[in-house]
């Protein structure tokens, strides 16, 4: 089936002559012979093709060209405008206007023919490749969210923390607002592996990062650090507000577990507290300082969360 035409031409005569051609030949044609009659037209069933006479009555062919290319549904509609007019100048404005090409009156049909031809493969590859890039801009959005996330639990991953983390750290010292990083460590995690398997494990590390994903606000971001590790990032967070987070993350987490199977009844976790208000002297400082004081939660018995200033354990 070929293309649909809009055949805008103020001669009778030439109208007519032009649409017995086309129609002639295959295409499907509406012919009109002003302008504002062909907006009417491109409004209601916009063509393929608009065969665009510059001398027209009430709208000339240089304005209804730049209506075509300012509407949202005929912006990619190809026009070729014809004219009787020889004028250099004004072959010109026919193209900055936005015309696909530019005939002179009279034409070759032949030639007429092949110009439109060309003007529609142009739009098709134009339009092919605008496809193609959507389409790889969609695939490069999932292939991005896919290498930022956790395959198991479907939170961030240790890769995409780390960006955040520098980040937030970098702009909470700039701006003088607290950021709080947690580590969490599950207690007796390696137990539900050895007696239920790794697939009671991964339910484990599931539940848990379901629990910490509820216990957040949207604006902090939850990760899995490791193994059976997790991370928190509570931005405009000061240390003891982030305690109290984790700590009715620990309770959830022990409330949960009673309804678990096996050794999971025995899950709970362990937590260090960092914060940029203290006096760290960079985000590897403070990630060291939460790694120290997840390592005395384990020591002073586990199921506990301990906070971290600089050089020292507060609690």
């Amino acid at each position: 089936m070929k293309a649909k035409v809009l055949v805008v031409e103020d001669s009778k005569v030439q109208r007519e002559r032009l649409v017995g051609l086309l129609t002639e030949r295959g295409y499907d044609v509406t012919a009109v012979g002003g302008g504002l009659d062909a907006l009417r037209c491109l409004k209601a069933d916009p063509p393929d093709i608009v065969i665009l006479d510059v001398v027209l009555d009430g709208m000339d062919g240089y304005s209804v060209c730049r209506w075509l290319r300012l509407g949202e549904s005929t912006r990619d509609i190809v026009v070729i405008m014809l004219t009787s007019r020889t004028d250099v100048k004004q072959r010109v404005e026919g193209l900055h206007v936005g015309a696909d090409d530019y005939m002179p009156k009279p034409y070759d049909d032949d030639e007429l023919e092949a110009r439109m031809f060309a003007a529609l493969r142009t739009r098709k590859t134009r339009h092919e490749l605008q496809q193609r890039n959507a389409e790889l801009e969609v695939m490069l959005t999932k292939t991005e969210a896919i290498a930022m996330t956790d395959s198991l639990t479907g939170i961030c991953n240790r890769r995409r923390f780390n960006d955040v983390l520098k980040r937030e750290w970098a702009s909470a010292r700039r701006y003088k607002h607290p950021l709080s990083l947690v580590l969490i460590d599950l207690d007796r995690f390696k137990e539900v592996n050895d007696t239920g398997g790794h697939g009671a494990g991964d339910t484990v590390l599931q539940a848990v990062a379901n629990i910490l994903t509820r216990s957040v606000r949207e604006v902090d971001v939850v990760a899995r650090y490791g193994g059976d590790e997790f991370a928190l990032l509570l931005p405009h967070t000061p240390a003891i507000h982030a305690v109290a987070v984790v700590e009715r993350a620990r309770a959830t987490l022990l409330r949960d577990r009673a309804g678990w199977a096996g050794e999971a009844k025995n899950i709970s976790l362990s937590a260090g507290v960092a914060s940029s208000d203290d006096a760290f002297l960079s985000v590897d400082d403070a990630v060291e300082g939460a790694d120290r004081a997840l390592y005395e939660a384990k020591t002073l018995g586990r199921d506990r969360v301990v906070y971290v200033r600089a050089n020292v354990i507060v609690s």
